[in-house]
């Protein structure tokens, strides 16, 4: 990168460099002189961007929010009221794009790196949760429209799901692997049809052992 950045460009470069490096090196990595040394910013610049530390993660974590948004996109999946099989290939289609970037995995290993900073960090536990409201508010809209009784525990099962998914894929025993976009879009069906179709199933069968029918301990 040229050394003379300015303005908006060298904000965004040195948010992305922090990013990098904490995927590359892990939090002991990220200082403002090594963001400067491989952003090829004037000794300093960082420091004069971010003067501490912590200003230097919420940089980062705002970074962080603004570069998943341009992949997750909550605002290209369907109406939920519509078709939950529509929801199941909305969801499906942004973990993919997200598993199957090039450059992808290394913003999974950044957030993951933040999240754990943010739960040494108070103050930066409410930023980073913040940043994540963005995306766990149009999630559980659309749980309500798609008929869920429970929408808040439904979307935190919802996003449970998929970040253990999106973790196993890029960090976790599932590192090599890269879910096709139908694999993911049957576990989404499969996930979304027993949150919002289950509830009725389990409560016959309660009901049933309440009325007098055979129960096996």
């Amino acid at each position: 990168m040229p050394a003379r950045v300015t303005g908006s460009a060298r904000t965004e470069l040195i948010a992305d460099t922090a990013l990098a490096l904490l995927a590359q090196r892990g939090m002991r990595g990220l200082t403002h002189r090594a963001v400067d040394e491989a952003a090829g910013l004037p000794l300093g610049s960082t420091s004069n961007h971010a003067r501490t530390r912590l200003a230097l993660l919420e940089a980062a974590v705002r970074r962080q929010a603004e570069r998943e948004s341009e992949i997750l996109t909550p605002a290209e999946l369907p109406d939920a009221a519509g078709s939950r099989d529509s929801l199941a290939d909305g969801l499906a289609l942004t973990l993919h794009r997200y598993l199957s970037g090039d450059d992808h995995r290394d913003l999974l290993v950044s957030r993951y790196e933040l999240a754990l900073e943010a739960t040494r960090r108070p103050e930066l536990r409410a930023y980073y949760d913040a940043a994540g409201a963005q995306f766990r508010e149009p999630l559980t809209r659309m749980m309500a429209a798609a008929g869920s009784d429970d929408p808040a525990r439904h979307t935190l099962s919802l996003v449970a799901w998929s970040d253990g998914l999106l973790f196993s894929c890029a960090a976790g025993s599932y590192h090599a692997t890269t879910p096709t976009w139908d694999e993911l879009r049957s576990g989404f069906r499969e996930l979304l049809h027993g949150m919002l179709d289950g509830g009725a199933a389990a409560g016959g069968t309660r009901s049933g052992a309440r009325g007098g029918g055979h129960q096996e301990v």
